[in-house]
């Protein structure tokens, strides 16, 4: 068949996983590839709040190509449903609604473009998606948006467990926590179906015997760089033009001074952690931006946002890859989310690490004890001694930021090169 024959017949459609930043990712690949395929029609299919976040006006830091159209799926969350505070409950009731919500958008998809769908780009996470590719005879293209240690991780679930319980590890207590990897089941299983495996991250950070063991099983292994990150970082835009107010605020800073604090859209730290960093934050005196859900305020020590008005900055939302790619910015505070993590390191802003759930904890781990760019605080909870004693790690010792300038430049020829 022609070449151009061949694209009038194309559709991809594009299934984003709405949790974390794994959406900004997703859209980020998306983008990529509608732009080197303008004729073809993209989908774009995750829950109503995602699509929002993404897409609407205040948010959209990126130009989004016009073959690309975003459709709603349901979020499984039942009318009236009261959440218990679990983290991942949310998650747990959305995965319940696999695969049949994508499905009905991706029927309105197919009717409103008149193309069936021919190739299916899914978050790693939604793994229902292999057996709809099959259904379509489409190809199954999964993402993996974090670092290669978790993929590897879900691949050898079962070896980790019998490691774990042949050393006397109780499955179901102590540290070790089995939904983490339970809560996405079947990964291992269906991703030897996928066409290729896409990678949001540099080839060039891989520890050697770590690629060469995905590639024996994926061979079709694509490093694509950092999906939510250019490379080199781009300019940043005009101050004035940051609704947010954020980076006219970081002008008016000194050079490399200010504490960024943010722990994504999903994670936060329990209340009693809140308090003994907003403690630390307030004793350390340093200019400090913080981003903080709303929902989340009122947990802060009473009247902290008054006596800390002239010390920082609060705010609800923060345009990330900007406030880090700032030249007043000095330290992230972060949950070590992915991306949150690979946009720190391509604007070289070392992290303090609080891991929070799901693949944080061996993230932080590599942050620290591989790639030397961060600290964890201590047992991985937040207490105000804890918190200034990192920030003294970090920023007080000249010792200390030297050595966090020279681990940080040893990444930064692999990052180029990506």
């Amino acid at each position: 068949m022609p070449e151009a024959q061949r694209l009038k017949e194309e559709h991809v459609a594009v299934l984003a996983f709405p949790f974390g930043s794994h959406n900004l990712a997703i859209r980020g690949l998306a983008c990529r590839l509608a732009i080197t395929a303008p004729n073809v029609p993209f989908s774009f299919l995750t829950t109503p709040k995602s699509n929002e976040s993404l897409f609407s006006t205040f948010n959209l830091n990126v130009s989004v190509p016009n073959n690309i159209r975003a459709y709603n799926v349901e979020d499984g969350v039942p009318i009236n449903h009261v959440f218990s505070g679990n983290p991942v409950e949310r998650l747990d009731l959305f995965l319940k609604a696999t695969p049949g919500n994508f499905q009905k958008a991706l029927d309105v998809a197919v009717m409103e473009t008149g193309r069936k769908v021919s190739c299916l780009v899914t978050d790693m996470f939604l793994t229902s998606a292999a057996d709809m590719a099959e259904d379509m005879h489409a190809t199954w293209i999964p993402v993996c948006v974090s670092i290669p240690h978790s993929l590897s991780a879900h691949i050898y679930t079962d070896l980790i467990r019998r490691l774990f319980r042949d050393g006397g590890g109780d499955e179901n207590g102590g540290k070790f926590q089995p939904q983490t990897l339970e809560m996405i089941p079947r990964i291992w299983c269906v991703l030897p179906r996928s066409k290729a495996i896409v990678m949001s991250f540099c080839q060039e950070l891989y520890p050697t015997p770590l690629l060469d063991d995905l590639k024996s099983m994926f061979p079709a292994l694509l490093n694509v760089g950092f999906l939510t990150q250019d490379l080199p970082p781009p300019p940043l835009p005009p101050s004035e033009s940051d609704a947010t107010g954020c980076l006219s605020w970081l002008d008016k800073q000194s050079s490399k001074s200010v504490m960024y604090i943010s722990f994504g859209t999903t994670a936060a730290p329990p209340e009693e952690e809140l308090k003994a960093l907003a403690e630390a934050v307030e004793e350390s005196g340093l200019p400090f931006l913080w981003s903080l859900n709303n929902e989340h305020k009122h947990r802060l020590p009473d009247a902290f946002p008054e006596r800390t008005s002239k010390q920082g900055k609060l705010v609800s939302w923060a345009p990330q890859t900007m406030v880090l790619g700032h030249g007043s910015t000095a330290v992230f505070v972060t949950h070590c989310g992915a991306n949150s993590v690979f946009e720190s390191i391509a604007n070289g802003v070392p992290m303090m690490c609080r891991p929070m759930f799901g693949d944080h904890g061996m993230i932080g781990r590599v942050v620290e004890e591989i790639w030397g760019i961060g600290v964890r605080v201590e047992a991985n909870v937040f207490t105000k001694s804890g918190v200034l004693k990192c920030l003294n790690l970090i920023l007080g010792h000249e010792e200390g930021r030297q050595n966090e300038r020279k681990d940080y430049s040893n990444e930064r020829p692999c990052l180029e090169s990506c």
